[in-house]
């Protein structure tokens, strides 16, 4: 049914456009747990793929926002995203560009309301897993150039931003400065992770607890990015003009909008809605 109603709505588009030269998937669960990944990261990217390969509709391209991660997977979301993956590249009805962007600005800002309020920054092992993130709106235009782009035709495509490698603790340094703050790190042992998820994981397993399963998940999606270089070295994998440092001396003035996955104390924006829902209510 899912899949019928999005071939509707392409097929619509394409007859009032001649035609649909492409389709940009960004879906992605929120969670990364293993019942979300597979039901986003890879059925509902499925039904996108399938609804553009209808003959009603005929899209020509398919550009996927995958993750840099997948290149070393052990995570749910991660074997999602590869299955995903291989579903688009076995197809011949289009051509394709994945791309795999190393980390977005905003997955990287997560402690900028903690540190203007006064907390240090807490990085795992010293801090020198290093990272070249990309700007949101660098990213977007480089997918919306993959649909044009023969050069990256039928391609998986590594991409990062602009700055160099930037460790965990340079990326603190750069966010205390930006908001005019005293460095002040901690520095925390990967083994607490490993505690962590060890206990949820026991008693998931003893109790059959799809609960206590998920946080362990999610404890592992933590250690994995404490760990891990999302980083690309390669001038031909680096594009976009906005750095981190410019990211986040923009963020500690403006703030950031509330994301619960990727900030720890954001508060939402305020809109024209929000300030007449307020005023209603008081």
């Amino acid at each position: 049914m899912m899949v019928h109603k999005i071939i509707q709505t392409l097929a619509q588009v394409a007859k009032e456009n001649n035609g649909i030269d492409g389709i940009v998937s960004c879906l992605a669960s929120r969670s990364g747990i293993k019942k979300d990944a597979y039901a986003i990261d890879y059925q509902a990217t499925l039904n996108c793929l399938e609804a553009g390969r209808d003959p009603s509709v005929k899209a020509r391209h398919f550009v996927l926002l995958s993750a840099f991660c997948v290149k070393n997977p052990w995570l749910q979301f991660q074997q999602a995203k590869l299955k995903f993956e291989a579903a688009l590249t076995a197809q011949t009805d289009m051509s394709y560009s994945i791309v795999r962007p190393t980390a977005f600005f905003k997955s990287v800002s997560g402690q900028l309301e903690v540190v203007q309020q006064g907390a240090p920054f807490v990085y795992f092992d010293g801090g020198t897993v290093k990272c070249n993130p990309i700007s949101e709106a660098d990213l977007a235009t480089y997918l919306i150039d993959c649909i044009a782009d023969k050069s990256r035709m039928n391609k998986i495509l590594n991409l990062g931003g602009p700055d160099e490698p930037l460790t965990m603790r340079k990326q603190g340094e750069m966010l205390f400065e930006a908001t005019g703050k005293k460095p002040n790190f901690i520095s925390a042992p990967i083994w607490l992770f490993d505690a962590i998820i060890d206990s949820l994981q026991w008693v998931a397993d003893t109790f059959n607890s799809e609960k206590f399963e998920n946080a362990a998940e999610l404890g592992r999606i933590g250690k994995y990015y404490a760990v891990e270089d999302m980083l690309t070295t390669d001038p031909s994998e680096k594009f976009g003009t906005m750095s981190l440092k410019e990211h986040y001396e923009k963020i500690a003035v403006e703030g950031q909008e509330y994301d619960p996955y990727t900030t720890m104390f954001a508060k939402a924006p305020v809109t024209e809605k929000t300030e007449e829902k307020e005023t209603v209510s008081a």
